[in-house]
């Protein structure tokens, strides 16, 4: 099959699609224009990115991506206020639909899978991929957006509006559900009550701490065996 272009996301023509041999989404898919801009009520109008302290970029850098099946690879970031996946084609900005075919995003350089998730939860959305196996672990990052307050008096000066990344979130995906935000070392053994003692042992012998990310993987990598 040959590998559909992400012009065919754009609705621009069925002249266009033959002529690029690509297969267009249906009058229910399709992408949107991002515009930058976030309304606030502190400033009393809508504020461009550039304007606001802060990014909600980890990387505001657009770096290619394989972003489904069968579609050329395109170039791609993640907004993490919006938790948007953001690409650019012939110089415009546009969000990636939410669809099951858009689910992983694989980025190339550096190397970053983002996997949307269905966690049941207000978390539900992108995820960044930290181990891909039958247990799997996942980390939610999210902005928000903090709203300019202007000066109570004369005295005070304003505080202009800002962007705030979250403290990351874990999941860790297993046959059964996902284990939400593991705090301790119990909430992990009692999703694997056969593993128990096998888990108790590698945590004490590897010293793992479960609020350390690079444990977290170990950990999982270790019930993937």
């Amino acid at each position: 099959m040959k590998k559909i272009t992400l012009i065919a996301l754009l609705g621009i023509s069925s002249f266009l699609f033959s002529q690029a041999n690509t297969i267009g989404l249906n009058s229910a898919g399709g992408t949107r224009e991002v515009f930058f801009k976030i309304k606030s009520e502190g400033a009393g109008r809508a504020l461009n990115y550039d304007e606001i302290i802060g990014s909600p970029y980890l990387n505001k850098n657009f770096s290619i991506a394989k972003v489904a099946n069968d579609y050329e690879n395109a170039p791609v970031r993640y907004n993490t206020f919006t938790e948007e996946i953001e690409f650019q084609k012939n110089g415009t900005t546009l969000a990636l639909p939410k669809e099951e075919k858009f689910s992983r995003i694989e980025i190339f350089s550096p190397k970053t899978t983002l996997v949307r998730l269905d966690t049941q939860d207000d978390l539900s959305g992108y995820f960044f991929e930290l181990v891909n196996g039958k247990t799997g672990l996942y980390k939610k990052i999210k902005t928000k957006f903090i709203d300019a307050v202007p000066a109570a008096n004369s005295y005070a000066s304003d505080r202009p509006a800002s962007f705030k990344t979250l403290d990351p979130v874990y999941y860790i995906k297993t046959e059964s559900g996902y284990i939400k935000k593991p705090k301790k070392i119990k909430d992990i053994t009692e999703a694997f009550p056969a593993k128990k003692d096998e888990i108790e042992n590698f945590v004490k012998s590897n010293n793992i701490k479960i609020n350390k990310e690079e444990d977290l993987i170990k950990l999982v990598k270790f019930l993937n065996q």
